[in-house]
C-alpha cells in the first residue's frame, strides 16, 4: 500500500511539475518575435540605411548563393545554425568580445535586432543551394575516407556521423556543409584548430587533431556533396 502510495505521489509530482513548466514554455513562445522570411529577404537583399544595416546580398550573393570562396554561401542553410552565428557575432551584455570574432560580421551583425536575425535566417532557409564543386581528384579518396570513416588512429570522428553522408547536415543540431566553397571550410577547420574559432567545443577539439593535408582534401570532398 505504502509502496502504491508512493507512486502515485511521484505520478502526481511529475503532472503538476510539467503543468508549472508548460505555461512557461508558452510564454517563452509566445515572447519570440513571429518569423517573417518576407522581412529577411528584404533585409538581406537592401539591408537598412536608416539603421547602417548593409545588404547582406553584396557579399553572400543574391539568395545567399555566394559568388566567390572569400564569404560562404547561405541559401539553403538550416535557420536555427544561421541564427546562432549571428547572435555569436554580436557582443553579449556585459562581455567584452564576441563569441565568435569576425571584423567585418562584428560590425555587420551588431545593429540587428531578435527579429532580424530569425527572418533573415529563415528566408535563407528557403532558397535553393547552387552548389560549389570539388577541384581536386588527386585528394578525393582521401577525403571521402575521413568524411566518411573519420580517422581512427587520431580519434577523428566520422563527419557523415553529424553532418550526413550527402552533408545535409541535421537542423537545429549540425549545419548543412555539401556543396559548401572547399575553401571556406579549409578556413572554418583551420581557425577551429588554432583556437581563432572558438564557438563550437566539438569541432575545435575535432579539428586540433587534423593536419593540413587531411582538412584541406576532406574540405574540398564536402564541396563535392550533393
Amino acid at each position: 500500500m505504502k509502496r502504491v502510495l508512493s507512486q502515485m505521489l511521484v505520478a502526481s509530482g511529475a503532472i503538476f511539475g510539467a503543468m508549472a513548466i508548460a505555461p512557461s514554455m508558452a510564454a517563452d513562445a509566445a515572447a519570440r518575435p513571429k518569423v517573417d522570411a518576407a522581412k529577411g529577404e528584404q533585409l538581406f537583399t537592401n539591408g537598412d540605411e536608416a539603421r547602417n544595416i548593409i545588404s547582406c546580398a553584396s557579399c553572400h550573393g543574391p539568395g545567399g548563393n555566394s559568388p566567390g570562396a572569400a564569404n560562404p554561401k547561405l541559401a539553403g542553410q538550416h535557420p536555427e545554425y544561421i541564427y546562432k552565428q549571428l547572435v555569436n557575432f554580436k557582443v553579449k551584455e556585459g562581455a567584452k568580445k564576441p563569441e565568435r570574432v569576425n571584423a567585418v560580421m562584428n560590425v555587420n551583425a551588431a545593429p540587428l535586432t531578435e527579429e532580424d536575425m530569425r527572418n533573415v535566417s529563415a528566408y535563407l532557409g528557403t532558397q535553393a543551394l547552387k552548389p560549389a564543386f570539388a577541384k581536386n581528384k588527386d585528394t578525393v579518396e582521401l577525403g571521402q575516407r575521413i568524411f566518411r570513416s573519420g580517422i581512427a588512429s587520431k580519434g577523428v570522428p566520422a563527419c557523415a556521423a553529424c553532418h550526413g553522408a550527402t552533408g545535409a547536415g541535421i537542423p537545429s543540431q549540425y549545419p548543412h556543409l555539401g556543396g559548401q566553397f572547399g575553401e571556406y571550410t579549409e578556413s572554418q577547420l583551420v581557425a577551429f584548430r588554432s583556437g581563432e574559432r572558438h564557438n563550437n567545443t566539438p569541432m575545435a577539439e575535432i579539428a586540433a587533431k587534423m593536419s593540413d593535408a587531411e582538412i584541406k582534401a576532406v574540405s574540398d570532398y564536402i564541396a563535392g556533396l550533393r
